[in-house]
């Protein structure tokens, strides 16, 4: 699969802790974001379909 970028627009504050949070757990700041991304529910609307979003 071929990676894809974003672009995040945050405070100075969110910045410096995104990143030591990231140092302190000893992983990359994409790293980060992708556990985050991955760990977001997505509510059900209503029964149209069941399908799995793609990994």
């Amino acid at each position: 699969m071929k990676d894809k970028y974003i672009r995040v627009i945050t405070s100075e504050r969110r910045l410096i802790i995104a990143r030591l949070y990231a140092s302190l757990i000893e992983k990359t700041m994409t790293q980060v974001i992708d556990e985050l991304i991955d760990s977001l529910k997505i509510p059900e609307v209503g029964n149209s379909s069941n399908t799995p979003l793609p990994k």
